[in-house]
């Protein structure tokens, strides 16, 4: 019915729409309208490989991510979806596209190598290749290095202690201590490097300390 409200002359949806788009051009009909045309684009999968990218299934890359987001969950992608990725996500030529078919068919080449390029390409796209290259120095620092970024976002904490799930949604990690309560139970937590594993855990500042949540999130807790 809303094809025939505003009288549409063309839809645009995911091939998963299909059936849809086509019932909109059976009730134009009956209502004595000309039928849409449709269009079908392919959907791109999320970075678990399984399902449609989805931000409620947390499995997408957003366009207004920090650099080192979308560098970080494009190295995740399995790389059975590097070709698709470059085909339906990147602004590159169908000469760098066929180069990228043939890359893949190379076994010499480390599909990591192409992941890395995708990467630079996507964060190259939404903010600048100097923010790509730095983006990838950093991921390398922190998973390559085990080290540290070189540029650490603080907090100046005025309290002497503090439970980790309070300390999580005070320093904008977690929403609310039910995703914090998530964030510890599944693992993703440290302080200096130590994983918390209670939720009941209490951290004293008696010096200041890096709160690391998940794999590139990082704060360093400035204490009184």
């Amino acid at each position: 019915m809303d094809s025939v409200a505003i009288q549409s002359d063309v839809e645009l949806g995911g091939t998963d729409q299909k059936f849809n788009l086509l019932v909109g051009r059976d009730i134009q009909r009956e209502f004595g309208a000309s039928p849409q045309v449709i269009l079908t684009m392919p959907l791109l999968a999320g970075t678990d490989g399984v399902e449609k990218m989805s931000k409620s299934m947390d499995n997408y890359i957003g366009i207004n991510e920090s650099p080192k987001e979308i560098f970080g969950k494009t190295l995740s992608i399995p790389d059975e979806l590097i070709y698709s990725y470059f085909e339906l996500a990147a602004d590159i030529t169908n000469d760098e596209l066929n180069n990228v078919h043939q890359l893949l068919m190379d076994k010499s080449v480390n599909p990591k190598d192409l992941k890395r390029k995708l990467a630079r390409t996507l964060v190259t796209m939404y903010h600048s290749m100097d923010e790509a290259q730095a983006a990838e120095n950093e991921f390398d620092t922190i998973f390559i290095k085990k080290g540290l970024p070189d540029i650490i976002q603080e907090y100046k904490i005025d309290d002497s202690e503090k439970n980790i799930l309070d300390l999580l949604v005070l320093v904008g990690f977690a929403p609310s201590k039910a995703e914090a309560r998530r964030l510890v139970q599944q693992g993703g937590v440290t302080i200096d490097g130590e994983k918390i594993a209670d939720i009941t855990d209490i951290i004293k500042f008696d010096r200041d300390k890096i709160l690391k949540v998940g794999k590139r999130n990082f704060i360093k807790i400035l204490c009184r």
